[in-house]
């Protein structure tokens, strides 16, 4: 996948466009990523018109305090999985009230990796206000590099998913 900040600052470009133009409104929990969603999003003057909340949840603690994430979800699934993304995409819909959300968890590297969630194993939920309530839909994606493609990439990806939901 073309991951560089011009691939980025495009896909932001786009995303922005299309809120813009639908009057929806964007939040970020990121925990992988480490707030790089929120930093490209925010490199784009005129942002706050559609881009309300970013929050890096990179602790389980913050997870649970700041988005609800269940301790039982945790235990029993880990950080990284659909479980986690799903109720953190939720949860940031919940308290920041904007339109779309993207959620981001995984295992950057270059340590943490284990057989079953590898480095470069990231998921992703974008959540959507439908009615009177949320629609999740997640993503699991494997990336390859270091701690620093693995990271970008998963930017990228996060990004390209919200350009349909927008």
């Amino acid at each position: 996948m073309l991951a560089d900040e011009q691939h980025i600052s495009s896909l932001v470009e786009e995303l922005a466009g299309l809120l813009r133009q639908s009057g929806r409104t964007l939040a970020t929990a990121e925990s992988c990523t480490g707030g790089w969603v929120s930093k490209a999003l925010t490199d784009l003057a005129g942002c706050s018109d559609w881009f309300g909340y970013g929050l890096v949840t990179y602790s389980n603690q913050a997870k649970q305090r700041l988005l609800g994430v269940g301790h039982d979800t945790l235990e029993r699934y880990g950080a990284v999985s659909e479980q986690v993304v799903e109720e953190m995409a939720r949860g940031l819909l919940k308290l920041s009230g904007a339109d779309l959300g993207l959620a981001v968890s995984g295992v950057a590297g270059p340590g943490g990796g284990s057989a079953d969630k590898p480095v470069g194993t990231v998921w992703f939920a974008w959540s959507s206000r439908q009615g009177d309530g949320i629609q999740v839909q997640t993503g699991l994606q494997r990336f390859s590099g270091d701690r620093e493609s693995v990271r970008r990439q998963a930017v990228a990806f996060g990004l390209q998913g919200l350009l349909p939901r927008a």
